[in-house]
């Protein structure tokens, strides 16, 4: 399953084109996420919207926001003036969450301030549906032995 979540700042605001066939909103906007080391420069990444979301896109977001994207990788090829093919990743949005204020991943001193390790979810504790952090029940003790499961009890060796 090609699936993928991105915290991003916006560099390039959305701009909005539609299709030519049926006049479809496209939205377009370029992005930077930090890179997984602090001395690692950020990449950058084109995010493309259609519908509605396009729409959302071009009316909510502008540069500087900070998103957080989900959506599907996909990868591009085409042919440069120069005569060579190039490939280019871009990332299909099916939701966009802004961040207010809080998260600045492209200027921290260091990426690992957005990282948490799996290590602290390690717990018998689950999630239900509703997102309300739930506890498991207690385990069942065994129950007490009883003729049917016993030896000498076995109904196995009874002749019929």
């Amino acid at each position: 399953m090609n699936s993928c979540v991105l915290m991003v700042k916006v560099i390039r605001p959305p701009e909005l084109r539609y299709t030519k066939e049926n006049q479809t909103p496209i939205a377009q906007m370029l992005v930077e996420f930090a890179g997984r080391r602090s001395e690692d420069p950020p990449s950058t990444l084109k995010v493309v919207g259609w519908g509605n979301l396009a729409n959302e896109m071009q009316g909510n977001y502008q540069e500087g926001d900070h998103l957080i994207i989900e959506g599907r990788l996909s990868m591009n090829t085409f042919e440069r003036p120069e005569g060579f093919k190039e490939k280019r990743a871009e990332l299909v949005a099916s939701h966009i969450y802004a961040v207010d204020g809080v998260f600045n991943s492209v200027t921290t001193s260091s990426s690992q301030d957005n990282v948490v390790s799996m290590d602290n979810f390690k717990s018998n504790a689950t999630f239900s549906q509703d997102r309300e952090l739930r506890t498991p029940p207690p385990p069942v003790p065994n129950p007490p032995a009883t003729p049917s499961n016993t030896e000498e009890g076995n109904l196995d060796d009874i002749p019929f």
